[in-house]
Parts: C-alpha cells; structure tokens; sequence
C-alpha cells in the first residue's frame, strides 16, 4: 500500500510535531508511524496482543536510531488498537503538539 503522502526518513529536531501523524502498515504485526508532513517517527509493533510505540530517530548522516527521535519519551506507549486518532493525540499529546 502507497502512503498518501512522501515518507521521509532523516533527522527531525526535538520540539512540536506536524500533526495528526499517519500510519501505514507493513505488515500484519508492524505499522510505520509518520508525522503529517511524512516523516518518520517510529513505529507501533503488535506485542503480546498490545500496540507498542517504538520511537525512532535519526542522526545528522540519516542513520537510524531506534529508541530515539521526537518522540522518545513516549516510547514503549502502549495500545489496545490500531486507532489513528488516538495514536496521534496521545502520542502528540505527550509533547504538547495539536493533533
């Protein structure tokens, strides 16, 4: 499945994020999680029947960093489901950001 928007994975600086964020799935256990203006943020992995945010970061030559990025605080954020709007709020939430 195409995202409906361009999917980027570099560096993002701490602070506010575009939201609301975007999930795209990869596969039945995985879903990518993106800012509004794409990009990537982490992602939600099915553990033990729970959604676990894992943040992801990137470095200033584009290497990942998992357990990093905006959204580090909220890593291992769990969730009973794949709901788009409460995956957003509550993961914007934590920083402050509008949905």
């Amino acid at each position: 499945m195409k995202p409906p928007f361009a999917p980027t994975f570099a560096h993002v600086p701490p602070g506010p994020l575009a939201g609301p964020l975007q999930l795209v799935p990869v596969n039945a256990a995985v879903v990518s999680v993106h800012s509004a203006d794409g990009a990537h943020v982490g992602s939600l992995k099915l553990v033990g029947g729970v959604w676990k945010f894992k943040a992801m970061g990137y470095d200033a030559a584009g290497r990942m960093e998992p357990g990093h990025g905006p959204l580090t605080e909220q890593h291992n954020m769990a969730f009973a489901a794949l709901d788009e709007a409460e995956v957003s709020a509550r993961l914007l939430g934590a920083w402050g950001s509008a949905p």
